[in-house]
């Protein structure tokens, strides 16, 4: 029985289809980053241009009216800095902390570990909302309410960050680990000396989604913080809208100033990010 033979692909079909995957790329690009470029606008825009007939794609003049306006009249850098200090501890609990729960759970072996994990993986399902009342009363009790630490322990773990580490150290070849041991290194020296080194692409996916995650929280650090010194940026967005409602150029140009740093980080650790996906099995 004779197959049919493949239709040939020229070179102009290969030219057609490079073009068009090329055309759906930049059309999908520009609706992703519109928002982001609108916000830069607005944010560089006089009021005049905005009181205006409408807001051009481009504003005639470029002002740094509206950064002033939200600096002198906030303390926008304290909350910056608070963001700050808040997302880089969290982060780095949570990187050692889910580290080390997968190489736990990964490595050694004990009766319930599975049920275990599956426990711990499966609360990725529930809310933050509904926590939050026993989460409050843990924190009001131990005495850390209204502190930068009400906010960073409670989420100094994640069961995504866990389900990732165990999915990734367990792609680790069992040859590095089991030479190791027959060398006589226990199990800190193996976690330190062959899975920590290999680890960087998980650590850095780890570390970025925890500070974005920090960085972004809103209703968790409004309830567990009173003093507005204290507060963080999400936090300082919503007492600018109250005090600047229809003033929409500071309004961005504070949402600026709050989105820049995340965007600078995932530029710097974008390969990273992608590989501690791809060799945690995630796609």
């Amino acid at each position: 029985m004779k197959r049919t033979p493949a239709v040939m692909r020229t070179p102009a079909h290969r030219r057609l289809g490079s073009a068009l995957r090329l055309a759906a790329a930049l059309t999908v690009s520009a609706v992703i980053l519109f928002p982001l470029y609108w916000m830069v606008v607005v944010a560089l825009s006089s009021r005049a241009d905005l009181l205006g007939a409408g807001t051009r794609l481009w504003p005639h003049a470029l002002t740094l009216d509206n950064f002033s306006r939200v600096l002198s009249g906030f303390p926008a850098l304290t909350w910056l800095g608070n963001s700050v200090a808040i997302a880089l501890v969290t982060s780095l609990l949570t990187v050692a902390v889910n580290l080390l729960a997968g190489y736990a759970f990964a490595q050694l072996r004990f009766r319930g570990s599975n049920a275990l994990f599956l426990l711990a993986v499966a609360t990725i399902a529930l809310p933050v909302q509904v926590i939050m009342v026993p989460l409050f009363k843990l924190v009001t009790n131990t005495g850390l309410y209204g502190s930068y630490w009400a906010v960073i322990l409670p989420t100094a773990a994640s069961a995504f960050g866990l389900f990732l580490a165990r999915q990734f150290i367990i792609g680790i070849p069992h040859d590095l680990i089991d030479a190791a041991r027959i060398d006589g290194a226990g199990q800190l020296k193996v976690f330190t000396r062959i899975v920590l080194p290999l680890s960087r692409p998980l650590i850095a996916v780890l570390f970025f989604m925890s500070l974005l995650g920090s960085w972004n929280d809103f209703a968790w650090p409004l309830i567990a913080l009173k003093d507005n010194r204290l507060f963080t940026l999400p936090i300082g967005l919503l007492y600018l809208q109250g005090q600047f409602g229809s003033d929409y150029g500071a309004t961005m140009a504070f949402a600026l100033l709050n989105v820049t740093p995340m965007i600078v980080l995932f530029l710097v650790f974008q390969r990273y990010f992608v590989q501690g996906f791809t060799r945690s099995g995630i796609r």
